[in-house]
């Protein structure tokens, strides 16, 4: 009986549907591994199709191509176990499963079946997948291995505990895709160490990097010891391939002496029963190389929000074949961030800034965002406004005959800026990137087909007072102004009209803010949010406005989601809704 084992855990960016671009990187990183000297490796779930293929689950040419990449994959792997996050299909073909091979001397040794479905919030996976029954615990190499997926490990009392219980495991490995919200990290790691404390395994939770649409996949894979005490970690929100060496001498000496491991196995009553899995032992590499473990750097609040824009930003760009983004600068703190994001995530080169004054424009805020260019390095153009506004008043004005000036003339100038920036992006093909704020997007402080008019809204989930904490973030960490000081400092305005402000149609962000949260993200009634402390009329007058700009929001461009209750799949309300609470 073996007390070593070396893991290697391939934290990778996969892209949804592109089969043979994932079925590539994998191999890629089985070698990596073999060199590395590793005896099992594992990537994320549903790592040949990438996650999460919606639809494409549908169609029964894409599970096809799935199953043969996955045979192609078997063939190849011959020196090492992996385990690969595929599409499993029922023999008749009745049923699809969310499963992950073991890979094994040339052919497909085993299947594990994912047991619990998510079906909440972002997840909608009992709409295509059919529920496994039984976890999976494997033995090799004289050490007992429980292999379950995501969900499975989320879930309190379930598929890991009886595979740890019940199977005897002593090294749990969940394979996941779970995506990022801020704070997430600590959650997983409060979420891996109950089983490795409860059943006394270690735990290696392995999980998918990259942007998908509104989501972001940090990363941020690990290992728990049977204390649930970290031994090894992956950065956040980069490929990685991480060598852990285990002994496993650990754990059976821990089960042998604690009173607590024996009573709980005793006691225990598993609500599954496993099945059981022998694999055969493979030539060992005897002369494994030694392997610096480092540690990674944990982000603080705001960076780590961050960078889970600037991934989510640049595989978005990316992966949907743009090269280069365009972006209206007003001067603003919203198009300042959402400049920079871009920046870091495509390169200086790859960013174009536009400035499109009215007459109302400020020379501040031209001489502002003038300043922020030459910051970050990117080119930009002014296209003034002037003169298509007028003519747009001029060919109205016969209708609008009677009428004084309001708010249709402020979204005229906002549409306009629209229409230019996507005339450039037709034209030169360059993708348009939104600027608006969640704060706004949620009362409706924004243009339908002008401010919200682009191919993708980086900072959506994103509320006003976390945007100002983000640029000073920027600030500090390059020790020198990215965002000049006179954005920071000035109060925000969309310049529409003359000295406007937004406080004018709004409460004090930090107000608006903390309402949005208690509301949006935490789904809390108008009664409750008052019962904190809050002023009735403005509770109401914010719960109202997010209630009926529903429309908006549904026409928005996607976003990365950085909160737990991001507008889109986390919260889907009906356009046409008389309800109120």
């Amino acid at each position: 009986m073996t007390n070593q084992i070396r893991l290697a855990l391939a934290q990778i960016n996969t892209t949804v549907g592109d089969l043979e671009g994932n079925t590539n990187k994998i191999m890629e990183y089985i070698r990596k591994a073999e060199d590395a000297g590793a005896d099992i490796v594992l990537f994320p779930e549903l790592t040949i199709t990438g996650y999460f293929p919606e639809d494409l689950l549908l169609k029964k040419k894409f599970i096809e191509v799935n199953k043969l990449s996955l045979k192609k994959l078997a063939i190849q792997n011959q020196k090492i176990l992996s385990i690969v996050g595929f599409v499993d299909e029922a023999p008749d073909k009745s049923k699809i499963y969310n499963a992950a091979a073991i890979l094994q001397a040339g052919k497909v040794s085993g299947v594990c079946h994912k047991i619990c479905l998510p079906n909440y919030g972002v997840f909608d996976e009992k709409r295509y997948f059919t529920s496994g029954t039984q976890p999976l615990v494997f033995d090799f190499q004289g050490i007992k291995f429980g292999l379950n997926i995501c969900e499975d490990i989320w879930v309190p009392d379930g598929v890991a505990e009886s595979q740890g219980m019940s199977g005897d495991a002593e090294i749990i490995l969940s394979i996941s895709a779970s995506p990022y919200f801020k704070q997430k990290r600590k959650e997983r790691l409060a979420i891996a160490s109950k089983p490795a404390k409860f059943t006394r395994s270690i735990v290696a939770y392995l999980n998918l990097v990259g942007g998908q649409d509104e989501l972001v996949f940090d990363g941020n894979s690990f290992v728990v010891d049977q204390r649930g005490e970290v031994m090894f970690e992956c950065a956040q929100f980069d490929e990685q391939l991480l060598i852990a060496d285990i002994d496993i001498s650990q754990v059976r000496a821990f089960r042998k002496n604690d009173p607590d491991y024996t009573r709980n196995k005793s006691n225990y009553k598993s609500h599954y029963q496993p099945v059981f899995l022998s694999l055969p032992t493979l030539t060992k590499n005897t002369e494994k190389k030694e392997i610096q473990y480092v540690a990674p750097a944990i982000f603080s609040e705001y960076e780590e929000i961050y960078r889970a824009l600037i991934l989510g930003t640049r595989d978005y760009v990316r992966k949907n074949t743009f090269k280069k983004v365009v972006i209206g600068l007003s001067g603003g703190i919203d198009s300042a961030l959402v400049a920079a994001i871009a920046t870091e995530a495509l390169g200086s080169e790859n960013v174009i800034g536009v400035l499109m004054p009215s007459e109302i424009t400020s020379t501040a805020s031209n001489q502002d965002a003038i300043a922020l260019a030459d910051n970050l390095g990117i080119e930009y153009k002014i296209i003034a406004i002037k003169e298509p506004f007028n003519n747009y008043k001029k060919l109205l004005a016969e209708h609008f005959a009677g009428k004084p000036e309001d708010i249709t003339e402020e979204n005229l100038q906002a549409r306009i800026r629209g229409n230019i920036l996507m005339a450039l992006s037709n034209k030169l093909g360059w993708m348009v990137l939104t600027t608006g704020n969640k704060s706004e997007t949620s009362v409706g402080y924004c243009t339908l087909y002008g401010d919200m008019a682009g191919g993708f809204a980086v900072i959506k989930d994103v509320k006003k007072t976390t945007v100002y904490k983000i640029c000073e973030m920027i600030n500090q960490t390059a020790g020198k102004e990215i965002i000049p000081n006179e954005i920071l400092t000035k109060p925000p305005t969309a310049e529409l009209r003359p000295d406007q402000k937004d406080e004018d149609s709004l409460p004090p962000y930090d107000l608006l803010d903390a309402i949005l949260e208690e509301f949006v993200e935490k789904d809390k009634t108008i009664g409750e949010i008052i019962a904190l402390g809050y002023d009735e009329e403005t509770v109401k007058k914010i719960a109202n406005l997010v209630d009926i700009n529903e429309y908006k929001r549904r026409q928005a461009a996607p976003g990365v989601k950085i909160t737990g209750k991001a507008f889109g799949k986390d919260r889907r309300m009906p356009i046409t809704n008389r309800f109120r609470i």
